[in-house]
Order: structure tokens, then C-alpha cells, then sequence
């Protein structure tokens, strides 16, 4: 009884069963092997467009005709001088002419600012050095306030500053009261 075919569902004709299974079963094959896959396993899709640059190829090919123009061109300037010997026009005729077009009135300008810097230099010449200030006063003063910053401050004054003094003369400056 093992040999016999065992249906999975129970059937009055065994043998019916059979048949239909089989060809379900080939009809089965047939999908299998015409089935394709899911997965897609290949190359991607190469581009034309990714791998040929056409604005690239334009530009080179712009470029390429702008190097021969210019190459032409030189060349043409070349011969030229050398079929004439190669003599140039070099002289300049630009000194003549001033390059300013207001430069008479930039020096009366410049002459109306000297006059005036003279005039100022004379009257500063003849006037006397005058010193409102007594340096000695001065001095009172600062150490006087310095008495009192010591009387009213709460801590010690610091080292660099006590260090400090505000006695500064100036030699030759006119100044001499003593």
C-alpha cells in the first residue's frame, strides 16, 4: 500500500485524483520555469547622456576655433612684419599735451596753500610762548588728592600705583615757574 497514491484530500476516485494532481502539478512546472526574477541582478542602464557631455564637446570645440582665430591672426601679424622689415611706430607723442585738463588751476591751488601755510608759520614765529600753568601747583594738588583716595579707601593702595608719578618736565618748553 505504500506504492498507491495518497491524496491529501479525500476523493471517491483515487485514480481521478491522480490525473488532476499530476497535471496541476506540471501546470506548476511549467509556471516555474517560465517565472522570471524579481530581483534584478543585472547592470544598471548606462545613459548616453551621463557619459557623452555635449556642452562639454561645444565648449572645446568654441575654444579650439578661438585658439585658431588668434593663431591665425598671429600668424598674420608675423608675416606682416616680416615682409616689411619689422620697423614700429614708437615714438610718443603724449608729452606734449598736459595730462590734466584743470592742472593750471591744481597749481593755483597748490601755491594758494603754501602762501597760506607761510602766513600761519610768521604769525606762530612772533607770538611768545605762554604758560598758564605752575607745575608746582599742579604737584600740590595731585599729592593732595592722593591723601585724601588713602584716607577714605578700605584696603591698601597697590604697588603700581603708589609707583606712578605725575611729575613730568618738559626741557626747553619756555615754561619756568618756579
Amino acid at each position: 500500500m505504500h506504492r498507491t497514491y495518497q491524496p491529501y484530500t479525500p476523493v471517491t476516485c483515487v485514480l481521478l485524483k491522480q490525473r488532476w494532481d499530476k497535471n496541476i502539478y506540471k501546470c506548476h512546472r511549467k509556471k516555474v520555469h517560465a517565472a522570471r526574477a524579481v530581483v534584478d541582478s543585472g547592470a544598471p542602464r548606462v545613459y548616453q547622456h551621463l557619459n557623452v557631455k555635449l556642452k562639454k564637446l561645444q565648449n572645446e570645440a568654441t575654444r579650439a576655433d578661438v585658439i585658431d582665430r588668434d593663431n591665425r591672426m598671429l600668424y598674420n601679424k608675423i608675416d606682416h612684419i616680416m615682409r616689411t622689415g619689422g620697423r614700429t611706430d614708437n615714438k610718443n607723442n603724449y608729452r606734449n599735451y598736459s595730462k590734466s585738463l584743470n592742472a593750471a588751476k591744481h597749481t593755483r591751488e597748490l601755491v594758494r596753500v603754501a602762501e597760506e601755510n607761510s602766513a600761519i608759520l610768521k604769525r606762530l614765529a612772533k607770538t611768545e610762548p605762554t604758560c598758564n600753568y605752575n607745575h608746582r601747583n599742579l604737584l600740590a594738588d595731585w599729592q593732595e588728592s592722593q591723601q585724601y583716595l588713602k584716607n577714605v579707601s578700605k584696603y591698601p593702595t597697590p604697588l603700581h600705583v603708589i609707583s606712578r608719578s605725575p611729575v613730568r618736565t618738559i626741557q626747553g618748553s619756555g615754561c619756568d615757574n618756579k
